[in-house]
């Protein structure tokens, strides 16, 4: 074949990446783009000046600074502090090993976490606000971490048994912090003692915890062909869907102890833990019937034609294919339980919104503090609520369900 007649090679594009080219792509791509882009930037230039300018120079954060500890556990007794110290270093332990085992999104936690701790070590607070001994139970916990991830290349280190540990932890965790009675080097703390923040995450994480299992098993039971159970799953459901969790909480704290005997007692904290759970466990319910209604009818079919059960069949084809379709609608009713946790304070527990509400009424002085308060009381509500959003999207696109 002569060099006329030889089809001539065509090579792939060549892709153009990088800063610039992400620039001309998405900011300059046209005029009226480019000048969209530059007013946006002048706008927040000149809104994040006047924000860090407030935030550093103008704005009065002693009550914050003078009430560190009343915002992250309340009233505890100082003499009792090295639980929530012990607490602390457990969860950094178990996040270093599930930082070994499962990398991901434990990676990147761990990571935030050794950073963040570090900076509050070192941070340039007086020793009224941080002490010496505040600082070194802060500064150890980085280390905690760098051990459990050493640990976790040990043999006997399993994801099971992770989060075995991971669920003992809590038990253990309570039993820390509410102490035994009777017992001199661990003696009970009274839950009316428990508060800010500490008290938000117990409530969070007990309602968590509880209402997802206990939410499968309504979606369930109102899917049912027994009449009395879809019928008492759906009565159950629908009203407590019905009323706010305001009701709930004045039900459990007003109205349950008048149907207990006398010599039962149920304290506030448990009971609005109760609350918590049968709202959250209503709505988990209806988030995990779209995920079952989302499963088509030929996979439980052919699971049948293999010879599964019924229960196999649920536990393993129908539950995992269902939860998976609906991970944001759960998320999202977590972090919604997280920030319901700050109601409790209409029944008289002071949450850590409860303790920025508080903390005028002591002192005069900084009523006119009340935008930095609310400032530092959103930025942790924040936090938390966003590191839920974003573990969420790391486990959707390691399940292969977002589609960017």
């Amino acid at each position: 074949m002569s060099a006329a007649n030889t089809p001539e090679v065509l090579r792939p594009p060549v892709s153009k990446s990088g800063p610039i080219e992400w620039v001309k792509t998405n900011l300059t791509s046209t005029w009226y783009n480019a000048v969209l882009t530059v007013v946006m930037l002048a706008l927040v230039i000149f809104f994040l000046r006047l924000t860090l300018s407030w935030v550093f120079f103008d704005a009065n954060w002693d009550p914050v600074r003078s009430n560190l500890k009343l915002f992250l556990v309340g009233q505890y007794p100082d003499e009792e502090m090295w639980r929530i110290g012990v607490n602390a270093l457990m969860v950094s332990l178990l996040m270093g090993v599930s930082w070994g085992v499962w990398r991901g999104v434990a990676r990147t936690f761990g990571r935030v976490i050794v950073v963040g701790l570090i900076v509050i070590a070192v941070l340039p607070l007086s020793l009224d606000d941080l002490s010496l001994e505040g600082r070194i139970w802060v500064a150890a916990n980085p280390g905690m971490i760098g051990l459990g991830f050493v640990l976790a290349r040990a043999p006997f280190i399993r994801p099971k048994r992770v989060v075995i540990a991971w669920v003992v932890a809590f038990f253990v965790a309570i039993l820390l912090l509410r102490g035994i009675g009777g017992v001199a080097f661990l003696p009970e703390v009274s839950t009316t003692l428990w508060g800010g923040l500490l008290l938000n995450l117990i409530l969070a994480v007990v309602g968590i915890v509880a209402s997802f299992p206990l939410g499968i098993l309504l979606a369930l039971g109102r899917r049912s062909n027994l009449p009395a159970v879809s019928w008492l799953s759906i009565l159950f459901i629908e009203t407590v869907r019905g009323v706010p969790l305001v009701t709930l909480l004045f039900m459990t704290q007003i109205i349950l102890p008048l149907f207990l005997p006398e010599d039962l007692r149920i304290d506030r904290v448990t009971r609005a833990m109760l609350a918590i759970t049968l709202f959250s466990s209503a709505y988990m319910a209806e988030n995990v019937r779209g995920g079952l209604q989302a499963v088509p009818g030929g996979q439980v079919e052919a699971a049948k034609a293999l010879g599964l059960n019924g229960p196999y069949v649920m536990i393993f084809i129908v539950l995992p294919q269902a939860l998976r379709a609906v991970i944001p609608a759960i998320v999202g009713q977590f972090i919604s339980l997280f920030k319901d946790t700050s109601l409790v304070v209409v029944v008289g527990l002071l949450d850590v919104v409860g303790i920025g509400r508080s903390i005028f009424l002591g002192n005069v002085a900084w009523i006119g503090a009340q935008r930095e308060v609310y400032v530092f009381l959103a930025a942790i509500f924040w936090v938390f609520t966003y590191s839920m959003s974003y573990t969420s999207q790391k486990v959707e696109e390691a399940l292969r369900v977002r589609r960017n």
